[in-house]
């Protein structure tokens, strides 16, 4: 069923009895020439753009919980490409173009909202540190305006310009920045793959991976039965390296919680997404109104969906630093994402040492924005064998060779990123 106003009327008139459920429910096959072991959202994008773009037919994608049941769903929903390195930015880009046509593309509604992202700065160095962001962005054709204080002022008065210990000077504006519905992009992406033949399975959580003689992988033993597959690609999030020691690998990433927030509805206050430079906390204002934020990991090793206290503390201060009026507002609930954090802050797209196996993580902070650039690359990667030249530099001998792509500038120590 394709859907548009005609359809809207007509199932109205028929009192919305003829809907059909978004996406079959089909049981396991016992071997497909791919399967994609996560129902998230890149893992999703996977399976779509196999079948879309290279037109694998057999493709199965395994999710132990719920679609939208894991980080897809549990995020801030920001997308943006304003990054810094020639490694990120063409990737990111990519990713948001992608965005741009992915409603007519998926023929769901994303709720693709492009409201502006803003990088505030506060003294001369971040403001340097903006302008060379801001210069690498435009190199690569991508939308940068570097905004001093006033036009900050216009454009968000409510924050604090005069009496903060961090004063605000200007900021790094990204006009096509924005967010996106989360669950929407879920439910999207796994609709469109349905519809092309993909078997999105649920409920079904993998508890092995079974190797052949010369060490290849070549099924997958899971709560439902054995799954053979041509080739196994893993977009697990941050269970990637609990899957992926089941094939005795073990990965330069570390699982951390990462909590994000939501207040109460509020009338609009927030144009765009707005973050804050002298600590690390970004927020926007959801359709229904409320303000979603959020901050830095908890910083401890953890496959918990849930957070401590002491973060909800950090970030909740450094947004009142930021804007004093938040601190009227109620705050409804929280909840934790599993980030698997890579070791210099940027993911890995790329084949593992085990034949017939191949790796879609480290996303850190970056995993929901990159979405759609994500499952093109990696069903690339999956179809041919080869890496996509956009994700040319997200390898997983990066870390063994020295090519890092430290985008903080940080090091190589994954809870920093």
């Amino acid at each position: 069923m394709r859907y548009s106003w005609a359809t809207l009327i007509a199932q109205s008139l028929r009192g919305h009895r003829g809907w059909k459920p978004a996406w079959a429910d089909r049981p396991p096959q016992p071997h497909y020439d791919i399967v994609v072991v996560g129902g998230g959202g890149h893992g999703l994008a996977t399976a779509y753009y196999l079948a879309r773009n290279h037109g694998v037919a057999r493709v199965a994608v395994l999710e132990k919980g719920w679609i939208g049941g894991g980080n897809v769903g549990r995020n801030t929903t920001i997308i943006r490409s304003n990054y810094l390195m020639d490694g990120n930015i063409p990737f990111y880009e990519w990713s948001m173009k992608l965005w741009e046509g992915l409603e007519q593309d998926l023929n769901y509604n994303a709720m693709v909202s492009q409201r502006g992202i803003l990088n505030l700065y506060h003294n001369d160095a971040q403001r340097d540190a903006a302008v060379r962001r801001g210069n690498a962005m435009r190199f690569h054709g991508v939308d940068a305006e570097l905004l001093d204080r006033d036009r900050v002022r216009r454009m968000a008065p409510f924050l604090d310009f005069d009496n903060a210990r961090f004063p605000i000077m200007g900021g790094l504006l990204q006009p096509r920045g924005g967010t996106v519905r989360h669950d929407a992009v879920a439910w999207g992406y796994a609709r469109a793959a349905s519809a092309l033949g993909v078997d999105i399975i649920q409920g079904c959580e993998v508890v092995g991976i079974e190797r052949d003689a010369a060490g290849a992988a070549i099924a997958l033993e899971t709560t439902r039965g054995r799954i053979g597959a041509g080739r196994i690609g893993l977009a697990v999030a941050g269970s990637t390296s609990r899957v992926a020691a089941l094939a005795g690998l073990k990965l330069p990433i570390e699982s951390h919680v990462l909590q994000a927030f939501v207040s109460e509805g509020l009338k609009p206050a927030i144009p765009g997404v707005i973050t804050y430079g002298a600590g690390h906390f970004y927020v926007s204002q959801s359709d229904k109104g409320g303000l979603v934020f959020g901050g830095n990991l908890d910083g401890y090793n953890s496959y918990a969906q849930r957070g401590q206290m002491p973060t909800v503390e950090d970030v909740c201060e450094s947004g009142m630093a930021m804007m004093p009026m938040l601190g009227r507002a109620r705050v409804l609930r929280s909840w934790g994402g599993i980030m698997d954090m890579s070791m210099d802050g940027s993911p890995i797209i790329d084949a593992t040492p085990v034949d017939g196996l191949f790796l879609n993580a480290g996303w850190c902070y970056g995993g929901f924005k990159a979405t759609p650039a994500s499952g093109w690359c990696f069903a690339h990667l999956l179809a041919t064998g080869a890496a996509h030249d956009l994700a040319s530099a997200y390898r997983l001998d990066r870390f063994a060779t020295g090519a890092l792509i430290n985008e903080k500038g940080e090091g190589a120590q994954p809870n920093l990123h």
